[in-house]
């Protein structure tokens, strides 16, 4: 595999839903070009080059997505739509009527550089800082987000661009909150030394032992009540409800 969620120095490529928040927070005070063009990356995935190839004509507000053509080397007029949230398409909308940008135009006419310091000034802004802290470290931490979200593999790959899932499936290596409630569980149970956390140990299983000795002890006197019931030819028959018939009373 060509790349892996760690650079050499095993730091993490990918924002998190908590930095990719504050990052869209901290767009917002942005003039609409900026936090639209920020909006558009973090909640697509796309590539900057992608974001920047944009025109009006690929934003479907009826259909509220967005379509992308691939811009890499041996993939070109391959295209890609992708679900986007109605507040997005508002503000785009807003922003083509403003702006008065016409069908074919690009959103943003800024050069690739010029949009890769967009987004790194209002990353810098929002006190976010390393190898992640790029429009890259949005693409990933849409990928890893998606995983986690329960998004299927194959519908990550293709909103993501991706011609192999095989690239797609390095994603579902980032550390996900099931994995860390795991975890939780185990320290509570096997590294608590305190006394709440011993009552988990092998108090925790004296109790589990006891309980279970109980359930028997129910299961016994069930099957014996049962067992007496059968030979004795059941409860007394005066004892059984009887449903009220029409002719009494």
């Amino acid at each position: 595999m060509s790349w892996t969620m760690f650079n050499l120095d095993g730091q993490r490529k990918y924002l998190t839903q908590s930095e990719t928040r504050r990052f869209l927070q901290e767009a917002r005070r942005e003039d609409p070009a900026v936090h639209c063009f920020c909006w558009v990356i973090a909640v697509t995935g796309c590539r900057i080059s992608e974001a920047l190839a944009l025109t009006p004509a690929n934003i479907d507000f009826e259909e509220r997505i967005i379509v992308f053509e691939c811009l890499k080397k041996r993939r070109r007029h391959v295209y890609r739509s992708i679900p986007v949230p109605t507040e997005l398409l508002h503000a785009l909308r807003a922003m083509v009527r403003t702006d008065r940008i016409q069908t074919h135009e690009r959103m943003w006419p800024w050069s690739r550089m010029t949009g890769y310091r967009r987004v790194r000034e209002v990353m810098e802004r929002a006190n976010l800082a390393g190898t992640h802290a790029s429009p890259k470290g949005l693409r990933h931490g849409f990928g890893v987000s998606a995983i986690q979200s329960g998004v299927p593999l194959n519908m990550v790959q293709r909103w993501l661009g991706h011609a192999d899932m095989k690239t797609t499936a390095i994603y579902t290596s980032a550390m996900g909150p099931e994995e860390r409630d795991i975890a939780a569980r185990m320290w509570g149970r096997a590294f608590d030394t305190n006394e709440k956390g011993r009552s988990g140990g092998i108090h925790g299983r004296s109790n589990s032992v006891a309980r279970a000795s109980g359930v028997r002890q129910n299961v016994d006197v069930k099957q014996r009540v049962t067992m007496n019931l059968l030979t004795s030819g059941g409860p007394d028959k005066s004892d059984r409800f009887q449903p009220i018939s029409a002719a009494s009373g």
